[in-house]
């Protein structure tokens, strides 16, 4: 007998397509998932595994990370209390969502955005109210606050500095959207590390209201650990963490964090060069014939070419492989890559002169 699987299923799922990178993740030259170029060194791996080896691998981790969550609660200065550590960032986006959203519930969300959120909200069956960013890509806080008092949003997310786009907010802009939207708003600082603008963090004491994400994935090249955290008023933390998933965060994990904290200066070094590449070859790249790059506050550039696709799969054919953002609102035939070694940004370079024909 045959049977229709999908009516046994979340209706919603008809409308959400699966993750994928188009490209894969393997090339000779790798600036597809702003990742960092660096790894941590050898001497510090050797000292994390020496520590985890001795951890009874037959018990559970902690319900919830503590360890770690004290830890970088210290780093920042802020209350324990106050910090919630997750199995990366997107684990975090996955309970936080779960706590403020529903149907019948309205998310605001800028347009374009890191494209987690809409599926998630989508999944919910939360009501979406997309908000276009302005032509050159940075938001349009106006708008934002509009829309969320008209629509009487419940939840506003703000990916700053944002995915796919590099820009971010001001300060004063995030302290104007928390102050006048009756709703929860949520700051993904996965990039912050990178900003030229302050961070959100400041804020919390201010609003209640507010919740900073952070990830150890970009600038403490930790993607391969899988460590998140969300920050709030330690009364929102304890309620938003009631659908967490327990024992989601391993000991390696909390041991890894430990020792990069420790060693924070590795961090620093790797922040400082990808700054100083990041706007080494955003100046390059302005005089690249057809090439109109972005200015960013990310570890990644973004860069409009005639036409993506094609550039997309030359550029493959030359061993490099970037990410095709072209199918975002405001980005077509737009590519994205990360900072990457100087001989990979030398070779980006290279090669889009050579696709391209030269300089302008």
């Amino acid at each position: 007998m045959q049977r229709d699987i999908m009516r046994y299923l979340n209706p919603s799922l008809r409308d959400i397509a699966a993750y994928s990178v188009e490209g894969g993740q393997q090339a000779a030259i790798k600036l597809n998932q702003n990742e960092s170029p660096f790894d941590l060194p050898m001497w510090l791996k050797e000292a994390i595994v020496s520590e985890f080896v001795r951890e009874p691998w037959n018990r559970y981790p902690d319900i919830l990370p503590y360890r770690g969550t004290k830890a970088y609660a210290d780093f920042l200065g802020v209350p324990a209390e106050g910090v919630m550590m997750g199995n990366g960032s997107n684990e975090l986006l996955y309970t936080i969502f779960l706590a403020c959203l529903g149907p019948g519930r309205k998310i605001l969300v800028p347009d374009p955005s890191f494209s987690l959120y809409e599926k998630l909200a989508l999944l919910l069956q939360a009501s979406l109210v997309r908000v276009p960013l302005k032509a050159s890509l940075d938001f349009d806080v106006d708008a934002i606050i509009q829309s969320a008092q008209e629509e009487s949003v419940d939840f506003v997310v703000l990916s700053s500095p944002n995915n796919p786009t590099g820009k971010s907010i001001t300060f004063d802009d995030i302290r104007r959207i928390a102050s006048s939207c009756d709703a929860l708003v949520l700051v993904d600082e996965a990039y912050i590390e990178f900003s030229r603008q302050d961070s959100a963090l400041p804020l919390i004491e201010e609003f209640p209201n507010l919740v900073v994400l952070r990830t150890m994935s970009k600038a403490l090249a930790l993607a391969g650990m899988r460590i998140g955290f969300a920050i709030g008023r330690p009364e929102l933390i304890a309620e938003i963490a009631k659908p967490k998933i327990p024992f989601a965060s391993s000991r390696l994990a909390e041991i890894t964090l430990m020792h990069v904290l420790e060693n924070y200066a590795i961090v620093t070094d790797a922040v400082s060069y990808i700054l100083n590449a990041r706007d080494e070859l955003y100046g390059e790249l302005l005089s690249v014939q057809g090439v109109e790059p972005f200015m960013s506050d990310t570890n990644f550039l973004v860069i409009r070419v005639p036409d993506a696709d094609a550039m997309f799969r030359k550029l493959i054919g030359r061993g490099i492989l970037v990410r095709n953002v072209s199918g975002y609102h405001l980005m077509k035939n737009c590519l994205r890559f990360n900072i990457g070694l100087p001989d990979e940004n030398s070779r980006l370079l290279d090669a889009l002169l050579a696709i391209n024909g030269g300089m302008a």
